[in-house]
């Protein structure tokens, strides 16, 4: 894959998606070590690092990786409020990784049938995506339609983060999508998941405590700046080091 230059690719959009990106893979680093079977670290690790590789060429579209990543200020990272919500339980994970990669597939699928900046990025990370939704619903249908425990923490998550989803549909300045209509076929597709796996749809608002879009303006949530302090801790602390 050929990487667009930075004169070309609309900055606004590579920052978006590339934060949206990093901060997700990060979240999912934190399983290691702590996730309930063998299998499901690998597998976790597994779509963290590919999250990282679409995060690498995405924020160099927008200027240096390094910098962008560990010398940014909170205020200046534009990822969706979703990606940066805690783990919490083992069902917390899961209900974020099937909001956001199922949107995250049907928005890749959208941008690769273009000819724009990102379809090349979009064409080969669709393909990785679409490992990440299937794990996601799998998973879902085990935990809801288990045990009784496994139903009720799938449910409280799906419910918990429920109000964070609106916001992937808010129009983002560079990215030709009719967001209106992606938003509908991302509902239908959560929503059959849900009903598969004996889960109530969340019937609460899509949208926080602020206006939806906050994240893509640079607003966070309180785990936020804990997280990327963790994250920008060993370079912030030897600057200019190389391996």
């Amino acid at each position: 894959m050929t990487a667009t230059g930075p004169a070309t690719a609309p900055v606004t959009a590579a920052l978006a998606l590339g934060d949206d990106a990093l901060v997700l893979s990060h979240r999912l680093g934190e399983w290691a070590g702590h996730a309930p079977v063998l299998e499901e670290e690998v597998a976790l690790a597994n779509i963290a690092l590919d999250l990282l590789g679409q995060a690498r060429v995405l924020l160099s579209l927008a200027g240096d990786e390094d910098e962008l990543a560990y010398l940014r200020e909170e205020r200046s990272f534009r990822n969706l409020q979703l990606v940066e919500q805690p783990g919490g339980d083992f069902a917390h994970t899961i209900a974020r990784q099937l909001y956001f990669s199922t949107y995250q597939h049907l928005l890749y699928a959208e941008l690769a049938a273009g000819d724009g900046p990102f379809a090349p990025l979009a064409a080969k990370a669709v393909k990785e995506v679409a490992y990440h939704r299937d794990h996601a619903e799998q998973w879902t249908l085990r935990l809801g339609d288990g045990t009784e425990e496994s139903h009720g923490r799938m449910h409280r998550a799906c419910e918990a983060l429920w109000k964070f989803t609106g916001e992937m549909f808010q129009p983002v300045q560079g990215l030709d999508i009719d967001w209106t209509r992606l938003d509908e076929r991302w509902r239908e597709s959560v929503e059959a998941v849900l009903r598969r796996a004996t889960l109530p749809v969340p019937e609460g608002p899509r949208t926080g405590a602020w206006s939806a879009g906050a994240g893509r303006q640079g607003l966070h949530t309180e785990p936020f700046g804990r997280m990327l302090a963790e994250l920008q801790h060993l370079h912030r602390s030897h600057p200019g080091a190389t391996w």
